[in-house]
């Protein structure tokens, strides 16, 4: 199992950018619209960490992890079929691949294949 992207959600990404810039020693990126406006950089596994700011009222700020899968339709009916809800099913990100979002006990989780 491999997180390929680490989004976090913040209502101050300027000031998560800086925290982690510093305590990494890692440079964010310009705003990518295609990943909701998050600032992003590499991570030392090779996958992403983005940072950006609620994209409506409603969304809440969160830490979510995206695990990399082979087949995300599959794994999507998986995680289903386990009794988790998924809030965003299957979802092309143009340049990035497809992600889909589920919450099961409280934990917001993802997906992620390339």
């Amino acid at each position: 199992m491999r997180v390929y992207y680490l989004e976090i959600v913040t209502t101050d990404v300027d000031s998560a950018c800086e925290l982690y810039s510093q305590v990494h020693g890692v440079s964010f990126g310009d705003v990518d619209q295609n990943l909701g406006g998050a600032r992003t950089t590499r991570t030392a596994s090779g996958g992403l960490m983005g940072i950006r700011a609620p994209m409506h009222d409603g969304e809440k700020p969160v830490t979510r992890a995206y695990v990399l899968v082979d087949d995300i339709e599959a794994a999507v009916a998986a995680v289903a079929k386990s009794g988790a809800k998924i809030a965003v099913p299957p979802m092309k990100i143009p340049g990035h691949g497809t992600c889909a979002i589920f919450f099961q006990g409280g934990i917001e989780a993802g997906l992620w294949q390339l």
